[in-house]
């Protein structure tokens, strides 16, 4: 599989998201969607502490075991989660990073992100902290996820000279929805920050397998209920399949689009996927591979 770069990072193309872990699949299923995302040369692993109410973590450690030097292991905090109070201060980050690489039975994370902004502190704490834990060698590199340009605008004015800054950034984008494209993307190419697109798939939605307004059993958005009427909206459902003809027009899937323009974006560093099965992992992984003319 290709690769391309997150700050020093050295990651495949295609990702693999690990949000199932601990909610919809438990610890077996969760071992064998991680040994296919192994055989498949996805390299990327990214989970976060809120995930599975802290199980994917522990999960994702277990699965990895001795190939954990192997891959890239990014995971996220700051999100409130079960007793825990979230947020981006110094005391919190310090709880936080211990807790991770706790469950994940590691020494290092490759790229820790702040899962979401925090209004209540100053982002020279949180990227002063986190400059600290690089110089511990407990953090590689460092990114975030939901700032919008503004905020990564003030992120870089406040980082000190010769600290770490944010190298990623990961928001919602897929060929649904687009909003990154008004500035964040602007953002990440004038500064070399990688963009990590969640989401790729719209919730399964660009995969193909919502052919109607009454989601399939057992799918993630039959369990979102009353939300997943406006995901399986007309107009939606309509675009997917205008999408799919021009896919098939080229001998490939929706899926494959979803993947294959994501990755035409220069900003675009990986596409993180997640998968609850061994096939959607080799899917989402063959999908990676088209480069559409």
């Amino acid at each position: 599989m290709d690769t391309r770069t997150i700050g020093t990072l050295t990651v495949s193309e295609v990702g693999l998201g690990c949000n199932n872990f601990g909610m919809r699949i438990e610890r077996k299923e969760s071992d064998a969607v991680v040994g296919a995302a192994l055989n498949a040369g996805i390299t990327l692993f990214d989970t976060a502490d809120i995930y599975g109410g802290a199980k994917s973590e522990e999960y994702l450690g277990a699965a990895l075991g001795s190939r954990r030097d192997e891959i890239v292991l990014a995971t996220k905090f700051g999100a409130p989660y079960e007793g825990h109070a979230g947020g981006a201060s110094s005391a919190y980050i310090r709880t936080a990073v211990e807790d991770s690489l706790r469950r994940l039975g590691t020494d290092r994370i490759d790229l820790y992100q702040l899962h979401v902004p925090d209004p209540n502190t100053p982002i020279a704490e949180t990227l002063g902290t986190l400059g600290e834990l690089v110089a511990e060698g407990k953090l590689r590199e460092i990114g975030c996820s939901n700032f919008d340009a503004i905020m990564l605008e003030e992120a870089a004015d406040a980082v000190k000279d010769g600290a770490p800054g944010f190298v990623s950034v990961q928001n919602e984008y897929n060929l649904l929805h687009r909003d990154p494209e008004d500035e964040v993307l602007g953002f990440c190419d004038r500064t070399h920050t990688a963009f990590l697109p969640y989401f790729p798939l719209a919730s399964g939605l660009l995969s193909g397998k919502y052919r109607s307004a009454d989601p399939p059993k057992g799918t993630r958005l039959e369990a979102w209920g009353a939300f997943a009427k406006d995901q399986l909206s007309d107009e939606r459902r309509a675009m997917v399949d205008a999408l799919d003809a021009l896919a098939r027009s080229e001998g490939h899937t929706v899926l494959d689009l979803a993947f294959a323009w994501l990755l035409s974006r220069p900003s675009v560093v990986s596409v993180i996927a997640g998968a609850t099965k061994p096939a959607q992992v080799a899917a989402n992984a063959a999908a990676g591979q088209w480069k559409p003319r």
